[in-house]
C-alpha cells in the first residue's frame, strides 16, 4: 500500500524533522518534544498515531545495536509467489523478528532477527525453515555499516 500525501504545518515539520534521530531520553518524551515543537503532549501522540494508521511512519522508537545485547542477523527465503504473504505472516509471529520485505531475488522474503544469544537464533532459524520447508539463507553481520535513513522535510 503506498503511503498517503500529507500535508504538513511548520510545527508537525519541525516534530518530525527534530526528532528523527534522537528522542528524549526522559520519563515523559513525548511531552519534551512537545514543548519543543509548541505542541502538547496530546497532539504529539495524537499525529504520531494519524502518521503511524496512514502509512507515513515506519517506525517510532530506539535503534538498537543488537551485537552488543545478543545476536542478530539477515535471513531470507526462496518462497514461491503464491505463499509470500503466508510465510511472511509465519515469520513475523516470531517475536525474535523485527521486520521483513519482499525483494525481487530468488530468495524473496528477506527478515532480521534478534534474539538474547546465539543459540536462540539459531533455533528460531531452524524452526523457521523446518516450518515452512524452504530454502533459507543466514546472512549474519560481519561488519557494521550505519546508514543515515533521516531526511531533512
Amino acid at each position: 500500500m503506498a503511503a498517503e500525501i500529507i500535508e504538513l504545518n511548520e510545527q508537525e515539520r519541525q516534530l518530525l524533522n527534530q526528532y528523527q534521530h534522537e528522542l528524549p531520553l526522559c520519563p515523559n518524551p513525548y511531552a519534551e518534544m512537545a514543548a519543543s515543537c509548541g505542541m502538547t503532549e496530546k497532539e504529539v501522540i495524537e499525529k504520531l498515531r494519524y502518521w503511524d494508521e496512514k502509512g507515513v511512519l515506519s517506525r517510532v522508537g530506539a535503534v538498537i545495536n543488537h551485537q552488543r545485547l545478543g545476536a542478530s542477523t539477515l535471513a531470507a527465503l526462496a518462497v514461491p509467489e503464491d505463499q509470500l504473504e503466508a510465510v511472511a505472516d509465519l515469520v513475523s509471529g516470531y517475536p525474535e523478528v523485527n521486520h521483513n520485505y519482499k525483494r525481487e531475488h530468488r530468495f524473496n522474503l528477506w527478515f532480521v532477527l534478534a534474539a538474547p544469544d546465539q543459540q536462540q537464533l539459531d533455533e528460531v532459524l531452524e524452526d523457521i525453515e523446518a516450518r515452512t520447508q524452504l530454502p533459507l539463507l543466514n546472512l549474519p553481520m560481519l561488519k557494521a555499516h550505519h546508514l543515515d535513513l533521516g531526511f531533512a522535510l
